[in-house]
């Protein structure tokens, strides 16, 4: 499979070495649909193929299914270690299976640049050869159409470089493009609604509209007209026809925020929508069609709601297609200095200000923060920095005097003068776990093969923090 380049650009030349002829066809054709110059991909079903063809040619980047590589040597670093001296400079991403662990980490002592877990698909694989190809100074002849954070970490409206935030961004990528529901969920002032939009700019239907429905906003007497519509006179203050939420989105997305607070006999109404894709507004018995994306969001943990039966299951099965979750600010700490920096900018500018940056013992205040309010609390911060006080480096003072929500006992463990804060043992293994997942790219099974730990027990700690976060949110 070939495509010449587009211009002056030169065809992207790609080996996949993969014994399973289905996957690697699918893989093909997302990677064809993809690369912006082009694409030359040649296949390869074993090693010893693979070896006769970088032998004979140079390539770009090399896929190696380590599970395709065993007729050349039993040992899977043994078997990359030869391919990636054969490949003479090209990235190397090892493909493997949940599994194999140990393969897999043997393929990155061997030299392989990167792995990814399968399945996969062909347009997440571009995803990850443009981001190795700008760290390795390939990006113009590896450049794929797929969005990326840029260099200040900011990716559809997003912003963040930490690994926690990179596994975000991957997922949006890779489901954006899809048709079925997405499921948000997250603390409030993780970004649910930026999240929303994020998928709806970079799906196939950001020509249309995304409406957003509050679910929490709303009164429930007043929801299903909201949702549905009305027609005039059905209810106190219908003077006429109106359309609802789903009948303005019809061919674009409907975002449902807050899915949890929805009545249940409206749950079911709206199950019956997403099933027949179609609706009758409150007052007449006409059907209506709309074919929508929906995309819902809560700040809950929905098992909970489920158990509590304030959620119905089936609803939840039929909406948790596709799910992502967003990461409190407390598992990104990474992050709390450039999203810092960023709204210091931000601001600075509404306001004519002339910060430029932060003193090294306001970033250390920063960091010390737990941020319970997550992004949503940073950003009000530092905003009411900006407003209070003018210079050019925010200051530890500054921030204190600004910083609504910290008693003075926090602000004194984060003084240079103290000692600094010692989280708990739960917050300390929380983030071990989590910044473990994350390295993985979300996969559990080798995050929890990496902490020799087992999957259940990993899973078990995750639904323990949820139900204590749940409590706090309810505190």
């Amino acid at each position: 499979m070939s495509r010449t380049g587009h211009g002056t650009l030169p065809a992207a030349r790609i080996l996949l070495v993969d014994s399973d002829v289905a996957s690697g066809d699918a893989m093909a054709a997302g990677l064809l649909a993809s690369m912006r110059a082009g694409l030359d991909l040649l296949r390869a079903e074993n090693g010893r193929r693979a070896s006769e063809l970088l032998r004979a040619d140079a390539f770009d980047v090399v896929l190696l299914d380590l599970i395709a590589l065993t007729d050349l040597c039993a040992e899977a670093e043994e078997a990359v270690a030869r391919l990636v001296k054969l490949a003479a400079g090209a990235l190397v991403i090892a493909l493997s299976d949940g599994a194999s662990v140990s393969a897999t980490m043997a393929a990155m002592r061997a030299g392989a640049h990167d792995y990814m877990v399968r399945p996969v698909s062909g347009r997440a694989v571009a995803t990850r050869i443009t981001e190795l190809a700008q760290r390795h100074g390939k990006s113009q002849t590896l450049a794929s159409d797929v969005a990326l954070p840029d260099a200040d970490g900011r990716f559809a409206g997003f912003v963040g470089t930490s690994s926690q935030i990179q596994v975000v961004f991957e997922q949006i990528e890779r489901v954006a493009t899809a048709t079925a529901p997405v499921f948000i969920t997250g603390e409030s002032g993780t970004g649910k609604d930026l999240c929303a939009e994020a998928l709806h700019e970079l799906g196939s239907r950001s020509q249309n509209r995304l409406v957003t429905l509050r679910c929490r906003a709303i009164p429930r007497e007043q929801m299903e007209a909201e949702l549905f519509g009305v027609t005039r006179g059905a209810t106190t203050g219908a003077r006429e026809d109106r359309k609802g939420a789903a009948e303005l989105a019809d061919g674009g997305t409907l975002f449902l925020d807050e899915i949890g607070e929805l009545d249940l006999s409206l749950q079911g109404k709206l199950l019956r929508f997403l099933q027949s894709g179609t609706l009758t507004r409150v007052g007449e018995s006409a059907m209506r069609r709309a074919d929508v994306r929906v995309i819902c969001a809560t700040r809950h943990n929905p098992m909970h709601l489920i158990s509590e039966k304030r959620f119905r299951e089936d609803l939840f099965y039929r909406l948790h297609v596709l799910p992502v979750h967003l990461p409190p600010l407390r598992q990104r700490a990474g992050d709390v200095q450039v999203l810092a920096r960023h709204f210091l900018a931000e601001f600075s500018k509404a306001e004519h200000k002339t910060f430029t940056g932060l003193a090294p013992d306001a970033a250390t205040l920063l960091n010390a923060r737990d941020w319970p309010g997550n992004v949503r609390q940073l950003r009000d911060l530092m905003q009411r920095v900006v407003v209070m006080h003018a210079g050019s480096e925010v200051t530890a003072e500054m921030v204190q005097t600004a910083d609504l929500d910290t008693g003075t006992a926090e602000v004194s463990h984060a003084s240079p003068s103290r000692k600094p804060t010692v989280l708990p043992m739960w917050q300390q293994e929380q983030r071990i776990i989590e910044e473990a997942i994350a390295s993985f790219a979300g996969n559990v099974a080798l995050a929890a093969a990496a902490l020799e730990l087992s999957p259940s027990t990993i899973y078990r700690k995750r639904q323990a923090w949820a139900e204590m976060d749940e409590r706090r949110g309810a505190a």
